[in-house]
């Protein structure tokens, strides 16, 4: 079986696929405060309390954005399963042209595009990943990495205006009812949504404009189904997108 650690900014999310389905998916808050034995206490106890058996994993591939946190994952993976996890690195097989991807790229969006060109290899193709940050990664028909755009994700936003003003309440984000919100809480849902669903739409233009191409739209990410119906361009939805893209990594890379 192959265990995925997939390790961002807000959370760590463990997940275990036995060649035919992911079988069990995890996710805990990353907190960078807490020690490598902590860590491998809450991972040991999720894989006893669904009855996993760590040592019928044999492939650990693990993405981390979180520096701090790479090195205590890496020794943790070798404790739990027993075998040395692979990291992923700009430098590895990603069915991608390797000399396109850019020096700075996260290895999250590199996951992402990897399995983005995977899933639609004729086509140009960009992911939006709804995280933390929302991200824009589009890959051609080739292979050749084209670019990214980012900005804060819609929680990030909700969770700065929150803290930064006296008055206006911690909302909960979904489908708003109208966009002339009577009341704080339909005030900023309406604003959030609606703001971003346009963002993403006109990000999604301008992209196709500057490429001179139809782009082949995929979102992922924690409140991708939720704002999906106010954005019409995007044709395929798959929270499991960069886990997705983890397993291809290590398919490709495994010997």
């Amino acid at each position: 079986m192959l265990a995925v650690v997939d390790v961002g900014n807000t959370n760590i999310v463990l997940a275990i696929h036995d060649g035919s389905s992911w079988k069990h998916i995890w996710r805990v808050f990353a907190d960078q405060k807490k020690t490598g034995d902590e860590y491998y206490a809450i991972f040991r106890s999720l894989l006893e309390g669904d009855n996993v058996d760590p040592s019928a994993v044999d492939r650990v591939i693990i993405s981390s954005v979180v520096p701090n946190l790479t090195l205590s994952l890496l020794k943790n993976a070798n404790r739990l399963f027993g075998c040395d996890a692979m990291l992923v690195r700009h430098d590895m097989k990603t069915g991608l042209i390797r000399s396109s991807i850019p020096s700075e790229l996260g290895m999250d969006l590199l996951c992402n595009m990897a399995y983005a060109h995977h899933f639609r290899p004729d086509d140009t193709v960009m992911t939006v990943d709804f995280g933390t940050a929302l991200t824009f990664s589009t890959a051609d028909a080739s292979g050749e990495v084209k670019g990214v755009a980012i900005v804060p994700g819609l929680l990030t936003s909700v969770n700065a205006l929150f803290g930064s003003t006296a008055q206006l309440p911690q909302v909960e984000l979904r489908l708003p009812s109208t966009s002339l919100g009577r009341n704080s809480e339909d005030s900023i849902r309406a604003g959030i949504m609606y703001g971003y669903a346009g963002l993403v739409s006109r990000i999604i233009e301008c992209t196709e404009a500057e490429l001179g191409v139809h782009l082949y739209v995929m979102a992922t990410g924690g409140l991708c189904k939720t704002i999906s119906p106010l954005i019409t361009r995007i044709d395929h939805i798959d929270k499991r997108h960069t886990l997705e893209g983890l397993r291809l990594l290590a398919d490709l890379n495994f010997q």
